[in-house]
Formats: structure tokens, C-alpha cells, sequence
């Protein structure tokens, strides 16, 4: 079973973790469920034994490690079990105030450290804490997949019949309607030129027209229910749902050198084209 998960740093009822579950069927990815989480206990139901259908490959949207040139700096630990530990153990008023004194100290137009991954993902550096918090997207989610005892390829050894990747949805967003934004959380930016991009969006992932090479397929409800959600958050889980899959069919699920060269401090988003 393959699973996308939209992930938030702090889950409630009108901003919920969103889970898409699908299966590939000759060729294509049929879309099975969209869900919702409302908070962490359901989270961790998930993904613990017994939880999903397994045996599960899910692509998550939020960052799995950290900068390497952050850990050394900071004096914090290098393999990734020790370092989430370390992490998890800090609040997040510890992790701002100690990120804002790293970037306080380098120039202007250097002041966040990044992630190999974060240049051809084009994705935001993990250690920023606002717009958006992806520093504690990885403080909430992070540990508790560690905790899970889920199989992280290229970053931790767990079951393999649970496997975690890092996915990130703006890399195929962007393939299919370039820059033009498609969601917003504020309800006065939920305008006709949004729905429009949501539209297209689905329009070419239905006709599978994007280098992944998967055609996805959605009802009518399904499609409408995408369109209507102006926050986006149901897409994004389908877009993680979409890498997924496709990394489900690639050899090391695509890693770097089949994970094998995956920085163990910093992981890898799943779904980027060869360099």
C-alpha cells in the first residue's frame, strides 16, 4: 500500500495531517482515500504496527534531517538516531533561538545552511523555523518516526515492511504549472487564479504528464473534492502520494547510489531528476 501524508507541526481539526492511500494498477496510480489526522495520537497510530495496511511505502512531506554544516557548527550528533534524539529533546524556543544566533553570525545572503537536497528540490532549508516552520515539521515528525521503528532507506535501519521517505510536493508542482501558486491557508488569497492552478494541476497529473511517467486516476468526487480544497493540503498529499509510487518502482527507491550516498545527517527527497 502507498501512502502520501501532507504533514503539520501542529495537527488539529481545521489544519489536520491529510493522508492519500493508493495503489499502482497497470501502470497507473489509482487514488483509494483521502483521509485526515487531527492530531499526533492518530499520527502515531498510523504508522505503528498494526496501524496502515502493510506491508506500506509512504513519502512524507517534511524534512528529515538537517544541514550538515549546521550539526557540525552546533557540535551535535552525527548519525542520524543520536541527532533526532538530540533534537527531539530541545524545545522548539530552544531550536529558534539557537538557529537565529547561527544565522545572526553569517552575512547577509548566506544566512540559513542547506541540504545537498535542497538545491535541486528547491525546497526551503530544514533548519527555518517560519514561512514556512519546516524546523519544527522535522521536530514533530522526525522523532516519532524513529520512535515507530520504521525503515528510513539511506538514513536508519528499521521494518521493512514500513518504509518512510522524504517527499516534497513544490518539486512536481512546479514541473506541472511552474511558479503559479495553487493553495493559500488565508481565505482572502483563495481566488479564482488559485482554483484555476489546482485545476490544471489535476488536469496533468489525470494525463500523466509529467517525467515520473504515472498517469494518476481519480473519481468525480475524488476530483472535485481536490479542486474545492482551496488550502491545497489534500493535492499535496496526493503529489507526495505520486512520488511515492514512483519511487516504489525505482531500484533503492531512487536514492542517491540506492541510498547508500544519502548524507546520514542530512536524508534525501525523493522523486529529483538525475544529476
Amino acid at each position: 500500500m502507498l501512502y502520501g501524508v501532507d504533514f503539520t507541526s501542529a495537527p488539529s481539526r481545521r489544519k489536520p495531517i491529510t493522508v492519500a492511500r493508493g495503489e499502482l494498477q497497470q501502470g497507473a496510480l489509482r487514488l483509494l482515500e483521502l483521509s485526515t489526522l487531527a492530531d499526533f495520537e492518530r499520527f502515531e497510530a498510523a504508522i505503528a504496527p498494526g496501524g496502515w495496511t502493510q506491508p506500506w511505502v509512504a513519502g512524507f512531506d517534511l524534512p528529515f534531517g538537517l544541514p550538515r554544516e549546521l550539526v557540525l557548527a552546533l557540535g551535535w550528533p552525527t548519525e542520524w538516531p543520536a541527532l533526532i534524539r538530540h533534537y527531539a529533546g530541545l524545545s522548539r524556543a530552544d531550536i529558534r533561538d539557537r538557529f537565529a544566533a547561527f544565522c545572526d553570525a553569517r552575512p547577509a545572503g548566506g544566512k540559513f545552511a542547506h541540504r545537498a537536497t535542497d538545491a535541486p528540490a528547491g525546497s526551503s532549508p530544514s533548519m527555518k523555523w517560519v514561512n514556512p516552520p519546516v524546523a519544527f515539521m522535522l521536530h514533530a515528525g522526525a522523532p516519532r518516526l524513529l520512535q515507530a521503528g520504521v525503515h528510513l532507506p539511506g538514513l536508519h535501519a528499521g521494518d521493512p515492511q514500513r518504509v518512510a521517505l522524504e517527499a516534497y510536493p513544490g518539486v512536481l508542482a512546479r514541473e506541472l504549472i511552474g511558479s503559479r501558486s495553487y493553495k493559500s491557508d488565508d481565505r482572502a488569497r483563495q481566488t479564482p487564479e488559485r482554483l484555476i492552478a489546482r485545476k490544471d494541476l489535476i488536469d496533468a497529473l489525470e494525463q500523466g504528464r509529467t517525467r515520473l511517467g504515472l498517469r494518476v486516476r481519480l473519481s468525480h468526487a475524488q476530483r472535485d473534492d481536490l479542486v474545492a480544497d482551496a488550502s491545497g493540503d489534500r493535492l499535496d498529499a496526493l503529489l507526495c502520494l505520486v512520488q511515492t509510487a514512483h519511487a516504489q518502482r525505482l531500484s533503492g527507491y531512487g536514492l542517491p547510489g540506492e541510498g547508500r550516498d544519502v548524507d546520514p545527517v542530512e536524508g534525501w527527497i525523493i522523486g529529483l531528476a538525475p544529476t
